[in-house]
């Protein structure tokens, strides 16, 4: 696993993994995060239910993206939240993994529509342009206000 989250993934093993060790910490971010995951001895696979990781470009998802189908893992989806676009896959012990970008925008939530990381950048930015105003009961917290929250009057 740690090969998987290092060699794929781009993690880097910051702390721990020695003889006798609970676990491996890893980061994505070394210089700033000590860890933002931690792989612990085991005797059976983990179940995490679901794990995310951000990019920092969509062509840094394109990227990753590639790897992930290249190293084999199973995908499950890929979406655009309107807030993210994601790739959802299992990594070697059957964990749900999400890898995503956001786009910066508010987008109200849940919402998860099927995308094609191999369209063209200004394709999938067309379609995150076009993506409706939707009715949300509560007001916007996080991303920039592009008008497509709608909020219920009342």
């Amino acid at each position: 696993m740690v090969g998987f989250y290092t060699g794929v993934l781009g993690l880097t093993v910051t702390d721990g993994g020695g003889l006798g060790a609970r676990g491996v910490f890893l980061s994505a971010h070394p210089e700033t995060e000590h860890h933002e995951f931690v792989l612990g001895v085991s005797e059976t696979p983990t179940n995490a239910q679901q794990i995310s990781f951000t990019v920092g470009s969509l062509s840094d998802l394109k990227e990753l993206y590639h790897d992930i189908k290249g190293y084999g893992c199973k995908i499950e989806r890929v979406v655009s939240h309107g807030i993210a676009f994601g790739c959802y896959f299992r990594d070697p012990e059957d964990n749900v993994v999400e890898v995503y970008w956001p786009t910066g925008i508010d987008y109200p939530q849940p919402v998860g529509q099927p995308i094609d990381l191999e369209t063209k950048d200004q394709e999938l930015m067309a379609f995150l342009e076009n993506m409706p105003a939707t009715p949300s009961q509560t007001p916007r917290y996080y991303g920039q206000d592009v008008g497509k929250r709608l909020l219920a009057s009342g």
